[in-house]
């Protein structure tokens, strides 16, 4: 399909592709066939960070990036256990989707990646979009451009990186008996690859060097920039780290590399799991954290470069106090599920209250802000690896240059990070919640129907666990009364 072709259909039609895009397109249909490839993924982000979509033979990309692809609109309505959460039925007006109607991925031709495991098929990342081409602003990466925009007014841009915690187990039990196929599935029995508590030990990487050299090997072939595979602390826990660069490059790179991992080991009977705080014997907890700087686009200055050690530049200081500020409400699009606010325990190199400090890993925000060089930059400890990178970005760019535009400047660094003097992060996933609906500048930024949406989806998340007998009610009331 010629240029010409691509430039008559739907989505250039609607300005969902520009020119440049139309001739990617073009190069992309000519590359699939020289190359041989023959299934294309066409996934998007999901409100949870999760990849979805479907897959296509070769022979059916071109219609895709010339008229869209449909998917069900009930995608963007689930929640963590994959039921529509939203009333689609009643005609009342008030589910964001009603009827379960489609709405339309648009596929980005500069996303396509082939991957090194499967090298007859390949990724192309796509934008979800209402069937008229209208934005869905609560859409993963919709939602985070609106925040790199409003950043961009300001003449600057975010710069993030990734440092991903999580483990790898090997699989006793696939959980594959009917009785186990529910919604959520029984979760698959495990043990550990390997025992743990050899921090950065060369003998524990040596260990499972084969498996780490698959997860580098495919994380490069799809064009990922990784720095680092180390050996965690946690009996079976790895830690990634990532070259540092745009957010939505990164929030790609997120998804793509957790859909890897996953991919890699379950090919090698393992189980990769990126669950904040998982209820095995002697696991320790996935954090994910998340480091930021901020760019003038005039000049490429880092802007919290400071002139001196121990400084703070005035946009430094505006972003750290906005992510302080902002810290409660936040949580819900940095630690989002019932498990995440388990990882915040004292003295456990997990954050538990409200503060900053200059290179002290038991605060929330990590300031590493040397003078020298341009890699001065701060670093929330509060997110985990369950979080949705494109909410998770958004929320740190809208409340870090909410500080900047409001002149904010934080409190002294702390060197009691779990001092009973600081406010405490939200204990549990309904705290989170609260705190957000309350958020004026979410609302404010974000709108209103963005908040309703995200509030709504996590309400029944939350309300689910309520309503569970837990193993503890059992094991205290069951012989008691």
């Amino acid at each position: 399909m010629s240029e010409a072709d691509l430039a008559q259909g739907r989505l250039a039609r609607r300005g969902l592709l520009d020119a440049g895009e139309i001739a990617a397109a073009a190069r992309l249909l000519a590359r699939v066939e020289e190359e041989g490839i023959e299934t294309l993924r066409l996934v998007f982000p999901d409100q949870h960070g999760i990849l979805r979509g479907k897959t296509l033979t070769a022979r059916a990309l071109p219609g895709a990036l010339r008229s869209g692809l449909n998917v069900p609109s009930t995608l963007l309505l689930k929640d963590t256990s994959h039921r529509t959460v939203f009333d689609i039925w009643s005609g009342r007006g008030d589910s964001p989707m009603r009827g379960a109607s489609d709405v339309m991925l648009v596929p980005r031709p500069a996303t396509f990646r082939v991957l090194p495991w499967a090298p007859h098929s390949a990724w192309l990342i796509c934008d979800v979009v209402e069937r008229d081409g209208a934005a869905i602003p609560f859409a993963s990466r919709t939602l985070l451009q609106s925040a790199i925009d409003r950043l961009a007014e300001r003449g600057m841009e975010a710069c993030m990186g990734l440092e991903v915690e999580f483990h790898v187990f090997a699989r006793t039990d696939p959980a594959l008996e009917h009785a186990g196929t529910t919604m959520p599935p029984r979760p698959p029995g495990t043990r550990a690859t390997n025992q743990g508590y050899q921090f950065l030990t060369d003998a524990r990487y040596g260990e499972i060097a084969s498996l780490m050299d698959d997860l580098r090997r495919n994380a490069e072939g799809l064009g990922l920039d990784l720095r680092s595979l180390e050996i965690e602390m946690g009996p079976s826990q790895i830690e990634c780290t990532f070259a540092p660069g745009d957010p939505m490059g990164q929030a790609d790179a997120m998804v793509l590399f957790r859909a890897m991992v996953r991919e890699t080991c379950a090919a090698r009977g393992l189980l990769a799991s990126f669950m904040p705080k998982p209820r095995l014997d002697n696991v320790f907890g996935n954090g994910w954290h998340i480091h930021q700087s901020v760019i003038e686009n005039a000049t490429g200055r880092n802007l919290f470069t400071p002139d001196g050690a121990g400084e703070l530049t005035a946009e430094a200081a505006g972003w750290i106090a906005g992510l302080l500020e902002h810290a409660a409400a936040s949580s819900l699009l940095i630690a989002p599920t019932v498990n995440s606010c388990k990882r915040y325990q004292p003295f456990q190199l997990a954050p538990n209250r409200i503060q900053w400090g200059q290179d002290n890993r038991g605060a929330m925000i990590r300031a590493l802000l040397d003078p020298e060089g341009n890699a001065a930059r701060i670093e929330n400890r509060a997110p985990d690896t369950s979080a949705n990178p494109y909410y998770a970005f958004a929320a740190q760019i809208l409340a870090g240059l909410e500080g900047i535009r409001a002149g904010l400047t934080p409190p002294p660094p702390t060197e009691t990070p779990y001092g009973a003097e600081h406010a405490e992060l939200p204990g549990n996933l309904g705290a989170a919640i609260e705190a957000f609906a309350r958020s004026k500048l979410y609302r404010r930024e974000m709108g209103e129907e963005v908040v309703e949406y995200l509030v709504h989806l996590k309400r029944a998340e939350w309300e689910r666990y309520l309503a569970a007998v837990s193993e503890w009610e059992q094991a205290e009331y069951f012989t008691l009364f």
